[in-house]
């Protein structure tokens, strides 16, 4: 694009130009335009690959009012700028199966090529300046849990778990075989993993990739996501990352760490040689803005009435507002480096995000907790060791512990309230959001379950 937000250099174009040109002469024929709307959910415009070049030179026109969260029919209107660092060719759909699809993530733009103020992947792409301003590069490594479950007779999935295995089993059943699948089509597509296992609940999985930068980790989330669906699909499975899916049993998280780099020397700036937690002041500070504004900003960071089934004490979900460094029921865990491993390991892992999130404003409002922290050098309280599931109410109430909102609505009331979080989603996001969680709230509230049919109406 020769002018507008995010203006290409003459030499990049020549480059992502030629990257077309070759996928095309190796057999790609389409392309898929990629973006996500105010929940997450992946959208595309798939375009023939001979239309790829025109889209990198001046973009690519949809009407955005048709898209959760965007505009309004009058304002329909908008652009789609491919991200070339994103483009990847799809594994499932390479050039010799005669069907060769390549994907690029797009930034979406307003007629004017400026930013539209919509767009999830600009949310955190804001932060992400905010933060190169004070001299940081934020970085992200998410792990998402998620279950893989079989389709009934009408074609649709049920929670009917695809196996009976917990924590780390080595299973004789083809979960083995899913997750090797899912690790070869994820490093396929340019995402390094590093371990893949069964987690605690029977059919629950865990695949975790290498950290990056904060906005390159949301789009290798997001495409995760969609990734491990379409490889469990081929296997006649469905991988789902509702955090509870079933009574019982625990939940999905997508326990996100998190660590600031010098801009300047590259070292991690979370390090602290002196500090007997090995954390420095701004480790501390970034950590207690986290704490500080946790019950404002888990309505996006757990953003759906299921979210709050899973965060409830004794299945590993953490609630009160502590961090710690051994403590798994912490909402902060600093995890221990390993001996003679790099200090730039050091780290916060922040346990209470779900897999529901939408990546993009789920990071962006956590670097916006912590940079606040840092900007106002937010003094961060003692770690608590002890379990927090073993304490009584009446225990966490003497020791002056918080906890997070205990419902949707409770964690939206929360959020309005909250102006730092409220600004890094931005007026047109946040108002938005609040409408789509509200019309939740509203349709969960007024609902009339099978559990209510059970127990009431035979008794009254």
């Amino acid at each position: 694009m020769s002018k507008g937000y995010g203006a290409r250099t003459e030499a990049e174009t020549k480059a992502a130009l030629a990257t077309v040109a070759k996928a095309e002469k190796a057999g790609i024929r389409t392309v898929q335009l990629q973006f996500v709307d105010l929940h997450g959910i992946t959208k595309s415009v798939q375009i023939p690959i001979h239309q790829m070049p025109a889209s990198i030179k001046h973009g690519t026109w949809f009407d955005g009012s048709s898209v959760e969260g965007f505009t309004r029919i009058a304002e329909s209107d908008q652009m789609l700028r491919p991200d070339m660092s994103t483009w990847r060719i799809l594994p499932w759909a390479p050039a010799e199966s005669g069907a060769g699809t390549a994907r690029v993530i797009c930034d979406v733009l307003l007629p004017d090529g400026s930013p539209f103020a919509g767009d999830p992947r600009g949310a955190l792409r804001r932060q992400v300046e905010r933060a190169a301003k004070l001299g940081y590069k934020v970085n992200m490594g998410p792990e998402l849990e998620f279950f893989l479950f079989e389709y009934g007779a009408d074609g649709h999935p049920v929670t009917k778990p695809h196996d009976k295995a917990g924590y780390f089993d080595f299973t004789g059943d083809q979960g083995i075989d899913i997750r090797q699948d899912m690790v070869d089509a994820l490093e396929a597509l340019g995402i390094k993993i590093e371990t893949a296992h069964h987690e605690v609940a029977p059919g629950q999985h865990e695949i975790d990739f290498e950290y990056s930068d904060s906005l390159a980790t949301a789009d290798n989330a997001t495409t995760f996501k969609y990734a491990l669906k379409e490889i469990a699909k081929q296997h006649g499975l469905y991988a789902s990352f509702m955090p509870k899916p079933i009574f019982g049993i625990n939940g999905s998280g997508m326990h996100t760490h998190q660590s600031l780099a010098s801009l300047k020397t590259g070292k991690n700036v979370f390090y602290d040689a002196k500090d007997k937690y090995g954390l420095s002041p701004i480790a501390k500070s970034y950590m207690a803005g986290v704490l500080k504004h946790a019950r404002s900003m888990i309505a996006v960071l757990a953003p759906t009435v299921n979210s709050y089934k899973r965060l409830v004490p004794g299945y590993e979900a953490p609630t009160y507002l502590v961090w710690g460094r051994r403590n798994r029921s912490a909402l902060i865990r600093v995890p221990m480096i390993s001996a003679g491993r790099s200090v730039e390991a050091t780290r916060m892992e922040l346990r209470c995000p779900d897999p529901s999130a939408n990546p993009y404003l789920a990071f962006a409002v956590m670097i916006a907790a912590g940079l606040d922290g840092i900007e106002k050098k937010m003094v961060l309280p003692d770690p608590v060791e002890e379990s927090l599931y073993e304490m009584d109410s009446v225990r966490v109430a003497q020791k002056g512990i918080q906890e997070l909102p205990g419902s949707l609505i409770e964690a939206i009331d929360e959020l309005k309230a909250n102006p730092v979080i409220c600004g890094a989603l931005g007026d047109h996001i946040l108002s938005h959001f609040l409408d789509a969680k509200q019309a939740e709230w509203d349709e969960y509230r007024t609902h009339v379950s099978n559990w209510e049919v059970d127990r009431y109406l035979e008794l009254y």
